[in-house]
């Protein structure tokens, strides 16, 4: 560990920069604090000393209030693979909102685009759209106890699967029990935590619980931009059928961009529901779909159960919304008409994890990349983290996150968030931005050498 008060005088000299440059963030956020509970509407979007506020993107840059403009490496939270305002996605919401925002009854572009997710998605064959990635796998839990007629759902450390009660434990230190206030007990009763990366502890879990489901992240994202090893994931599908459980791929994050057909495309693993989401949606909220085989999502079909006690239910007043049908359809249709760009893509940021590797080892191996695909992860550990918990439990020092935040804010690159780095590019960003972002990352490594705040 290196001395903190060496990263807090840092962070104070990158946070006067910033805040000469952002006033008007400044005062959106001091009127914020009036209305919004920490001035913000979803937490992860604060840091200090307060969050900017942007109001315009196009393509990679997004422009603040202050009219600065970054290069954007967060990109909607990951939804927005095309970039922001791709020409494809806005011709589909004009032509959406000429025929209005909900319709409120079945209509004709869900259909089709369930037939071209079914198309490039390795293993559906039938498709429901639910309005966003927590709500999707909420109702892929349900399923997966239905099909199953078991209880036990087994989780990773570290997986994020939105704030569903019974997935909403194992996501940060200890690991266990509810990660919210407010959230009983009673609802994780039948929610087991297994380390990633990990298939004995997977396998102890199965021997001695009726498992309905594994649920996993082929990436985790919130928990550091860590892939899982390819024998992990085939590992997790032997498992699965040897002890009668479901497979469910959370793709919120991996769906269409590791590849066209996901993780399941990416590293030749099929799962038996495969949920997705963000890139899903086209950018627009709204974003989430659960979809597997026909004889697991029979048991949605009203026609066949009548009796509503006896099938899986699934509902929403805005699901199949025709805004984000059509923005989805626009998104992966294009897609599937350039897949070209995933070889392009993924050789790009292959190139910048090995990159930024070089570069760390040369400042004493203060950090290591991770990811797959068009997902980067940035760690300030011992050693390459394999898991969440190695993630946290390695660093040398919890500070240098934030202070590499502040220090990329004034260099005009964003991402989120300060306690944990990750990428999450488009197909916008080119060579050029990411060897601007590695020579940005390599000065900063030189103001720590500087400043003695490396270990040694």
């Amino acid at each position: 560990m290196v001395d903190e008060t060496v990263f807090e005088e840092l962070i104070k000299r990158y946070h006067e920069t910033y805040a000469k440059r952002t006033p008007g963030s400044r005062r959106l956020y001091e009127e914020a604090r009036k209305r919004l509970p920490g001035g913000v509407t979803y937490h992860i979007r604060w840091f200090r000393p307060y969050p900017v506020f942007i109001e315009k993107g196009e393509g990679k840059y997004i422009w603040d209030v202050d009219g600065n403009r970054y290069t954007d490496y967060w990109m909607g939270h990951g939804a927005l693979f095309l970039g922001h305002r791709p020409r494809v996605v806005e011709e589909a919401l004009r032509e959406a909102l000429s025929k209005g925002t909900h319709l409120g009854y079945e209509n004709p572009y869900a259909v089709e685009y369930a037939e071209l997710l079914t198309q490039v998605v390795p293993g559906i064959e039938s498709v429901r759209f639910a309005n966003s990635g927590t709500e999707a796998n909420m109702y892929a839990i349900r399923l997966a106890r239905a099909y199953t007629g078991n209880r036990y759902i087994i989780k990773f450390e570290g997986g994020w699967h939105g704030g569903y009660d019974a997935l909403h434990t194992g996501v940060t230190p200890p690991f266990c029990g509810p990660e919210s206030k407010g959230l009983v007990e009673d609802c994780l009763k039948y929610t087991l935590v297994a380390p990633y990366n990990d298939l004995d502890s997977v396998e102890k879990l199965l021997r001695s619980h009726d498992v309905a489901a594994i649920i996993v992240e082929p990436v985790l994202g919130a928990g550091g931009a860590i892939p899982a090893k390819p024998e992990f994931l085939k590992g997790l599908r032997e498992l699965s059928d040897r002890y009668g459980s479901l497979l469910v791929f959370d793709e919120v994050i991996t769906g269409f961009r590791l590849a066209l057909g996901g993780a399941q495309e990416y590293y030749g693993v099929r799962a038996d529901i495969v949920v997705l989401g963000k890139i899903v949606g086209g950018g627009v909220a709204g974003a989430g779909v659960f979809a597997a085989r026909s004889e697991i999502m029979r048991l949605l079909d009203h026609t066949e159960i009548v009796n509503p006690r006896e099938r899986s239910f699934h509902g929403g007043t805005f699901a199949g919304n025709p805004l984000t049908i059509l923005a989805g359809y626009a998104t992966v249709k294009y897609l599937a008409e350039h897949r070209d760009v995933y070889e392009k893509v993924n050789t790009l940021w292959r190139w910048v994890r090995g990159e930024m590797d070089k570069r760390c080892n040369e400042y004493n191996n203060a950090c290591w990349s991770t990811g797959e695909g068009a997902i980067v992860g940035i760690h300030f550990t011992e050693e390459r983290p394999s898991s969440t918990r190695e993630a946290l439990e390695k660093r040398w020092s919890n500070k240098v996150y934030e202070a590499l935040h502040a220090y990329m804010r004034t260099k005009n690159i964003l991402y989120i968030s300060e306690h944990m780095a990750h990428l999450l590019p488009s197909i916008e960003h080119s060579e050029d931005d990411a060897r601007k972002f590695l020579e940005t990352f390599t000065e900063f490594l030189e103001e720590l050498k500087k400043n003695k705040a490396l270990p040694q």
